[in-house]
């Protein structure tokens, strides 16, 4: 079922609670610009083997409130806490991809891992993010030419074959976001290092990265590998920044062990 959580005066996050009563949560943080559908392929198969999946989609992106400003790091994170809070939510595996695992990063950081059994980053967008040149290119594009951005973001996103129809679902759930949201992102994954968050990290620790992967390079996996206790890093050989879609039955066996 879905349902809105109010995290701040006049902002509320839309939440997918898919099998709320299954005996252990997972907690799902989206991509930048994308939604809580990215993981419509997990939602598809852990509720069936006993898990609560439970997607959010941050302020600005999906089906969440768009306020103008609120898009830097303390307050995403403190967003995840009003809905942990309202969800009472403890033991719980959190499971964030590209900048959703930064912003899983400094919840475990911020709020000292509250509630968080276990944590898994896949392709996360840190300890850095873009670089200025990367940076640049989506700030002109997001502000004058989003779809383009998004195709740009599409085609650069996985390692394998897509077809024209996955595509063009995949490039709907960027445009969901408002184009404000959308940029203010883009400079909070330019301008924001992680690094000293990492050692605040206690939970066991699931880094899953492609090896292929453009957006994010397989490089910063192993400096978290390096920096966060009690972590380890498993390649996906076939993958690029998409180890979710692109080798889902390994990605939820693993997930599912793991957890």
């Amino acid at each position: 079922m879905g349902y809105y959580v109010p995290v701040q005066a006049g902002v509320n996050l839309y939440v997918e609670d898919i099998n709320p009563h299954g005996e252990k949560a997972i907690v799902f943080i989206h991509g930048w610009p994308l939604s809580h559908k990215q993981f419509e392929y997990q939602f598809n198969v852990l509720p069936g083997m006993g898990y609560r999946c439970i997607g959010i989609d941050w302020r600005g992106f999906g089906s969440s409130d768009k306020p103008a400003d609120g898009y830097n790091y303390d307050r995403l994170a403190d967003d995840l806490r009003a809905v942990v809070h309202a969800l009472q939510l403890t033991n719980f595996a959190l499971v964030g991809h590209s900048t959703g695992g930064a912003i899983a990063i400094r919840y475990m950081s911020r709020h000292s891992g509250h509630g968080v059994s276990r944590l898994v980053l896949i392709d996360a967008a840190a300890p850095t993010g873009f670089t200025p040149e990367t940076a640049a290119q989506f700030l002109e594009q997001a502000c004058n030419d989003r779809p383009k951005m998004m195709r740009s973001v599409t085609e650069s996103f996985f390692f394998q074959y897509i077809t024209e129809p996955f595509s063009d679902w995949f490039m709907q759930l960027g445009l969901q976001a408002a184009g404000w949201s959308t940029a203010a992102v883009i400079v909070m994954l330019r301008d924001s290092n992680l690094e000293a968050d990492l050692a605040a990290i206690q939970a066991p620790t699931l880094l899953v990265h492609g090896i292929h992967d453009h957006v994010i390079p397989f490089a910063q996996a192993e400096v978290l590998n390096r920096k966060i206790r009690h972590s380890q890093l498993v390649p996906f050989q076939y993958s690029g920044h998409g180890p979710f879609w692109e080798e889902r039955d390994k990605f939820n066996a693993l997930l599912g062990e793991f957890i």
